[in-house]
C-alpha cells in the first residue's frame, strides 16, 4: 500500500499564488489556490491510499480533511521540508503538489501499483518542476540540497534519482499554476472542476474591467 503526501500551504492573500496579482487581486489569486487544493483532495478521495497526509505550512488547515494526517513543514528551504517528510514516512510513497488542480485519480493510479521493477515516481511540471514524486523506500537525502522553484529543479531531481540507481517511472506531465496564463491552461484541462469555474467567473470580471 502506498502514502499518499499533499504538500501544501494556508492560503492567505499576499501569502500564495502571488504571480497571479495581477491580472487577480491577492483575494482572488488566494481563492484559486484554495479551490487548487480542494480539487486536488477530490481527486484522489479514492485512491486506495494506506495513510494520507498533509504536510502543511499554516494554522487553518482546508476543508475536506477528514482521514488524513496533518504533520506540519518543518523550517527551512523546500528541499529540506520535503526531505524531512521522506525521511519520516516508511513504505511506497508518493507526494504531490497543490498546484496542478487538473490532476486527476489516473495520473496517480501507476504509483499505488507500484510494479514490479520501479523503484521510483516522478511527475514532471511545464515550468521545469515537479508534481509528483514517488519513492518505493523514501529517502530524504535524495532530495535535499535540490534548488527549487527553478527552471531546472525537474532535471536536477530526476537526475539524482537516477544517480542513486533508481529505475524511475514517469508520470504524465501537468501544468503549475504561477500565472493566470497557466490558470488558463488548467482551466481548459478540467473544465469540471472548482477552480475551472472560478477562472471563468475572474477571467469576465478582468474583461469588464479591462
Amino acid at each position: 500500500m502506498t502514502t499518499l503526501i499533499l504538500i501544501a500551504k494556508e492560503t492567505i492573500p499576499g501569502k500564495v499564488k502571488t504571480r497571479l496579482h495581477p491580472p487577480l487581486s491577492l483575494e482572488q489569486a488566494a481563492t484559486l489556490a484554495a479551490l487548487s487544493i480542494s480539487d486536488t483532495l477530490a481527486a484522489v478521495a479514492h485512491l486506495p491510499a494506506s495513510r494520507r497526509v498533509l504536510l502543511f505550512d499554516g494554522v487553518v488547515t482546508p476543508e475536506g480533511i477528514d482521514g488524513w494526517d496533518v504533520v506540519h513543514q518543518v523550517s527551512g528551504d523546500l528541499d529540506e521540508r520535503l526531505a524531512a517528510i521522506f525521511d519520516e514516512v516508511e513504505g511506497p510513497t508518493i507526494l504531490i503538489g497543490m498546484d496542478t488542480p487538473q490532476v486527476s485519480a489516473l495520473d496517480l493510479a501507476p504509483a499505488f501499483a507500484w510494479p514490479d521493477g520501479v523503484d521510483a515516481f516522478f511527475g514532471p511540471a511545464n515550468d521545469g518542476g515537479f508534481w509528483a514524486l514517488g519513492m518505493l523506500e523514501p529517502r530524504g537525502d535524495l532530495i535535499r540540497g535540490v534548488p527549487m522553484s527553478r527552471h531546472d529543479t525537474g532535471r536536477i531531481q530526476l537526475e539524482r534519482l537516477l544517480d542513486a540507481g533508481l529505475n524511475v517511472s514517469m508520470l504524465t506531465e501537468l501544468t503549475d499554476v504561477d500565472t493566470f496564463d497557466d490558470a488558463l491552461e488548467a482551466a481548459d484541462l478540467a473544465p469540471h472542476t472548482a477552480f475551472a469555474a472560478a477562472v471563468a467567473l475572474f477571467c469576465d470580471a478582468v474583461l469588464v474591467h479591462a
